[in-house]
């Protein structure tokens, strides 16, 4: 009983650390673990997520376990395949061996897009975001240029530093400059346009929304953190602007 126990705790505590660290909803994480644990009998099993750690517990009278979060991207197709996964096994088409082996795989895989993918595509997004805020098509190259920049300072800085305020407020920073630039070099005609429509691949639009969820769901502590994590990187965004627009 007891290799079977840290077997289903294990699994669920890595289902639910993948879908952290993909940007699931805290409240999704929870009832995942939570279906988990029930199709193999443990009917009493208390979990608690936040941003930063789970604990989860198969019964009162058993261990309960703590697992680190430590880094959060968005990946919305691995929280579909861990969702996947705890459906077949609430379901019985999977034992817990089988559950644990296909999320063991989905951990070790790597299926994001390449980094120079990811940069045309925040190009592209930065050029279209400015056409929908009724920016002139004279400004759309230099928003692809921007955009893309922007995002790839972005991602780099992140990695190398761990510190996303400094991440963004840069890269904010090297926008505005960039779009200041080209107006005064007369290659762009609106500012505040080019500006708005570069710094949007930066805006942390899933983790609002995501901290907004969890609130309505009742999960205050995760949502509140959720919710200070966009401001600050929504403030970083709006320092780096502001300081190049005020020298």
């Amino acid at each position: 009983m007891a290799a079977d126990y840290e077997l289903v705790v294990e699994s669920c505590l890595l289902a639910g650390r993948l879908m952290m660290e993909s940007g699931a909803e805290t409240y999704r994480a929870e009832d995942t673990m939570d279906r988990m644990a029930i199709s193999q009998e443990l009917t009493q099993s208390q979990s608690f997520v936040t941003p930063t750690g789970i604990i989860f517990s198969g019964n009162k009278n058993l261990p309960t376990r703590l697992v680190r979060i430590n880094a959060r991207t968005t990946d919305l197709g691995k929280i579909a395949s861990v969702n996947n996964i705890s459906r077949k096994l609430a379901f019985g088409d999977i034992t817990i061996e089988e559950a644990y082996s296909e999320l063991k795989q989905i951990e070790d895989e790597h299926k994001t897009y390449p980094f120079w993918i990811q940069i045309v595509a925040a190009a592209i997004a930065s050029g279209a975001f400015l056409l929908l805020f009724s920016g002139k098509l004279l400004d759309v190259p230099t928003a692809l240029i921007a955009g893309g920049i922007g995002y790839a300072v972005s991602d780099r800085l992140e990695v190398r530093t761990r510190v996303k305020f400094f991440a963004e407020f840069f890269a904010a920073f090297i926008v505005t400059v960039i779009a200041t630039i080209s107006v005064a070099s007369g290659l762009g005609s609106e500012l505040d346009k080019i500006i708005i429509g570069s710094v949007m691949p930066l805006v942390p639009g899933l983790l609002i929304t995501n901290a907004v969820r969890d609130l309505m769901a009742g999960s205050f502590v995760s949502g509140l953190s959720k919710g200070a994590e966009a401001f600050l990187t929504a403030f970083a965004i709006g320092a780096g602007v502001a300081l190049v627009l005020s020298l």
